[in-house]
């Protein structure tokens, strides 16, 4: 059973790196003493070492080992026998290119639905969609493909912006891109604001947090749902 945590950010303005969810991810891993992390996204470029560093201190709090998959020499032995796997946030385009070129989309998805608990942030949720397609990084890099892992039937939108109506910017809104994304396609999108994240039990796929989410569906006109609000049905 497919065991999920799909959240926009890591940090959210004014906390510490996943002080928001420190008490939701002490339940979903307490089972888990060493946790697979994979910082292939490389937020502004940092090595894949700096980067597990960064997120070994929030997690040291609740007693939790975070250890490297680049630091083995088989990252797909490592994915089959982690217990648990977190990926971070960074550049969309780089993570997904580095989990093709280790071969790793599919060992990935395999574990996760047999039940080996997978939290991502940012990045490392936007992978858990149909595709990146609706990311709001710059493509850096080219990867193979789009397609990510389908954990969910829909496309996410990590760190979603409402129009600031202060603003004098003059380029296009959030809602705007992926407008744009669904007249070449037809999955919905959800975006998911600062502070929120989606719980994914199997089947079931629910809102969390304390914001709501906009919902964009195909021919559709986008729409509010509340925090707490089962998404199962969206397809």
């Amino acid at each position: 059973m497919k065991n999920i945590i799909i959240a926009s950010t890591s940090t959210i303005h004014g906390g510490e790196s996943l002080d928001y969810l420190l008490d939701e991810l002490s339940i979903f891993f307490k089972d888990v003493s060493e946790i697979l992390f994979i910082p292939y996204a490389r937020p502004s470029g940092i090595t894949h070492d700096e980067y597990t560093q960064k997120v070994s201190v929030p997690f040291n709090k609740i007693g939790k080992k975070i250890v490297g998959i680049h630091e083995f020499e088989n990252p797909k032995e490592a994915i089959k026998n982690a217990k648990g796997i977190f990926t971070g946030g960074g550049n969309t385009f780089v993570l997904v290119n580095q989990l093709y070129k280790n071969d790793l989309i599919d060992a990935i998805k395999t574990e996760v639905k047999n039940g080996t608990p997978y939290i991502g942030t940012s990045a490392g949720s936007n992978i858990c969609g149909l595709t990146i397609n609706t990311t709001n990084d710059m493509p850096i890099v080219y990867p193979p493909s789009f397609k990510t892992f389908g954990f969910v039937p829909f496309n996410i939108n990590p760190h979603y912006l409402d129009p600031d109506p202060t603003s004098k910017h003059m380029g296009e809104t959030r809602e705007t891109r992926i407008k744009e994304f669904h007249k070449f396609n037809t999955q919905p999108v959800i975006g998911i604001r600062e502070g929120s994240w989606l719980e994914v039990k199997g089947d079931t796929i629910t809102l969390k947090g304390t914001l709501d989410a906009r919902i964009f569906e195909y021919d559709k006109t986008p729409y509010e749902i509340k925090t707490g609000s089962e998404l199962s049905q969206l397809k």
